[in-house]
């Protein structure tokens, strides 16, 4: 991945750009020291003047008031902007050019000024060291922060209730609440010149004169820092959706993952870029240049792989589609822009500024195209049956015939929070993390987009990802939950009855990533894969649990590796250096799966004696158990020499009744609640009342 740069053969401005901002994804407008603002569209390749400044105003940043606040959604772009200038005045502008008001707001020069996400309000920063808070028409509000250096940038936290300063070497996050106490650390060994912090993916990018940028989580722990460059870091800029972001520097532009490692290096001749600006859907950056020039880059080379398919976005209107077991090659024109593209359960899915493509990897040549009507797609999640489309009016499932199924929501919906680790889709089931609380997981049916629960499924920390599993029937499907903690926990999403909804699987979690064909589960643990064969044994037998775990040290990936695929019998991870390499696991596990999801117990019987391992008739006796199937579930805990457990299915094998069998089952993976509701549907209320007097549950027995 890359940008393709371009600059124009002479600069438009007769002075440095100091500031650049898109209104709409092909309009752009910047600032210079010539006092001119000017408007650069990319549909025209043309370029005018939009207003010519006072001779006494030096502009220093432009922000637009937040487009899904002013344009309801549409692709309209936003009517005002805010522009700082040196004289300590800041300007509400319209789109139009005409100065609506200008604002005395600090002595000495105003450095930054930035909207909030939400729009409610504005916060400025100054060369006299504060930090001031304004309201949408620009009337102060109050001064949030008094430094003894000057503030030469400022960002605002995704929930617009917290802004990030520069203090020289320091970062400070305020809250706009009076009591809180501000988070502070020392960021950098030379004064911090830019920040920016991502509302997707909630972390902090900073860039300074020690010529190093820096990537930081909300709580001030460093994430990743850069090898020192040749000259001062003197732009950053997080892409919307927080999977990359761009580093600007004397003639240097690069390209990078959300993790830290360089995707490229461009050397153009701009001298410093001093502002990146990216476009709403992604694919573009521009950037003020020292020289004049206003540099833009377009992302190609885009790569995605899934089994043997290679996905190359090899320029702004061409996919390239590779079969690399016949070296089979497809090319794929668009008429506009790719702005997004997703490869897997065997469906190609490119999104462009005004259509969806979908192809299916047997047959590239008949795509299935439909129009979108409305809005930017900022993200494609796919399931094997259908995939889900983020746009800013709101997430859309749709099949892979290209007809809308569902559109989930619910009050207070973020959509542009909205990303891989907090939207999880599965054949029947759709998970939206709740961003106003964080603790909270909505869960709706894929094919009505109605939630599935009265209440959402709440955690007792604030969640950081969560994952559907693909396979097996909806009553059996469970979410992943990854806490703030790092804690891992499985939940069942249909739960019928009281029984316990949230168990934790293991602890440490960095990355995790369901199979695509079986629900096992990959995770990355302190320097360890491990891979849960078996996740539900957690509901059946905790004891047994660790048995069904499979561990390989991944010490020779590095420092924080993520999972990126478990595709088949294979984890694909991404080393911190950005290097992708493939680990495998064994394939018998898998097997167990199939034979066990289509009811031949035998013959998965046959598979564990075939192959002698622990591991696999562990996973074997926990399934069986499950399933309610005692014969098999008694062989199985027999060959991992449970004989207490083999005594009990023994003693449950003779009670003559159906019912009391499944009640014997469910006290055998720990549902009192579920053993007792069976038996008082099937009308044993005194075996109901000799089962709470056995577990010395004395309350229940009275009732």
């Amino acid at each position: 991945m890359r940008f393709k740069t371009t600059l124009a053969k002479e600069p438009k401005h007769s002075e440095l750009v100091s500031c650049v901002a898109w209104t709409t994804s092909e309009q752009l407008f910047s600032c210079g020291d010539d006092h001119q603002v000017l408007k650069w569209s990319q549909l025209s390749d043309e370029t005018s003047v939009l207003v010519k400044l006072a001779e006494e105003i030096y502009a220093t940043d432009i922000h637009f008031f937040p487009k899904s606040i002013a344009g309801k959604g549409k692709q309209t772009g936003s009517e005002v902007f805010v522009l700082t200038s040196t004289d300590g005045k800041f300007l509400l502008v319209s789109k139009s050019g005409r100065v609506e008001k200008s604002v005395e707001a600090h002595r000495g020069a105003v450095l930054s000024g930035r909207w909030s996400y939400d729009g409610s309000a504005m916060a400025t920063a100054g060369e006299d060291g504060q930090v001031k808070i304004w309201s949408r028409s620009g009337m102060l509000r109050s001064t949030l922060a008094q430094t003894g250096t000057p503030v030469y940038s400022i960002s605002w936290s995704p929930d617009s209730n917290q802004v990030l300063l520069t203090n020289s070497k320091q970062l400070i996050i305020k809250s706009l609440q009076a009591n809180v106490k501000p988070v502070q650390w020392k960021a950098h060994d030379g004064v911090i010149l830019k920040v920016d912090w991502n509302p997707s993916n909630n972390l902090i990018l900073s860039g300074g004169e020690d010529c190093k940028y820096k990537v930081w989580d909300s709580y001030g722990r460093q994430m990743f820092s850069s090898h020192p460059h040749d000259y001062p870091i003197t732009s950053v800029s997080w892409a919307p959706d927080g999977e990359l972001f761009a580093i600007g520097s004397f003639n240097t532009l690069r390209l990078c993952d959300k993790t830290g490692w360089s995707h490229a290096l461009e050397k153009p001749n701009t001298g410093s870029i001093y502002s990146i600006a990216w476009s709403a859907d992604g694919t573009q950056i521009a950037g003020a240049c020292g020289n004049g020039h206003v540099i833009f880059g377009h992302m190609i080379e885009r790569r995605l792989e899934w089994k043997n398919f290679e996905v190359v976005n090899s320029s702004r209107k061409t996919i390239v589609v590779r079969e690399v077991i016949n070296e089979a090659i497809e090319k794929l024109e668009f008429r506009d822009s790719i702005i997004k593209m997703s490869l897997s359960f065997g469906y190609l899915v490119v999104v462009t500024s005004s259509q969806c493509f979908i192809y299916s990897t047997k047959n590239l040549n008949t795509p299935t195209i439909f129009d979108l009507k409305e809005g930017t797609v900022t993200l494609i999640v796919q399931a094997e049956k259908h995939f889900a489309l983020v746009v800013s009016t709101g997430v859309n499932i749709y099949s892979y015939e290209g007809r809308l199924i569902s559109s989930p929501k619910f009050q207070g919906m973020r959509l542009d929070t909205l990303n891989m680790m907090s939207l999880s889709v599965s054949n029947d089931t759709v998970a939206i993390r709740d961003k106003s609380n964080e603790k909270l997981v909505h869960v709706f049916d894929a094919s009505n987009g109605k939630a599935l629960d009265s209440k959402p499924i709440q955690h007792n920390l604030e969640v950081l990802e969560v994952a559907l599993d693909h396979c097996g029937p909806p009553a059996e499907r469970h979410l992943a939950i990854v806490d703030k903690n790092r804690d891992l926990y499985l939940s069942a999403v249909r739960t019928f009855g009281k029984g316990p909804r949230i168990v934790k699987l293991g602890n440490m979690i960095t990355s995790l990533a369901w199979n695509d064909t079986t629900n096992m589960l990959a995770a990355l643990q302190d320097s360890k894969l491990f891979v849960l064969f078996y996740p539900n044994a957690v509901y059946v037998d905790k004891d047994i649990l660790p048995k069904t775990i499979y561990i390989k040290d991944t010490s020779d990936f590095g420092k924080n590796p993520q999972i990126v695929s478990f595709v088949g019998n294979h984890v694909t991870i991404r080393r911190a250096d950005g290097a992708l390499v493939s680990t495998g696991i064994v394939p018998y596990p898998a097997m167990l799966h199939e034979l066990v999801g289509s009811g031949r117990w035998d013959d998965a019987v046959r598979l564990c004696r075939f192959v002698k391992d622990p591991v696999l008739w562990a996973c074997m006796a926990t399934m069986a158990a499950y399933a309610k199937d005692l014969s098999t579930a008694e062989v199985a805990y027999a060959a991992i020499d449970e004989a207490d457990k083999v005594q009990y299915i023994l003693h449950i094998k003779e009670i003559p009744l159906k019912e009391a069998r499944n009640a014997e089952m469910a006290l055998f993976c720990g549902n009192a609640q579920d053993a007792e509701g069976i038996l008082l549907q099937a009308n044993l209320v005194f075996r109901a009342i000799m089962m709470n007097i056995n577990l010395y549950n004395w309350d229940r027995y009275k009732y």
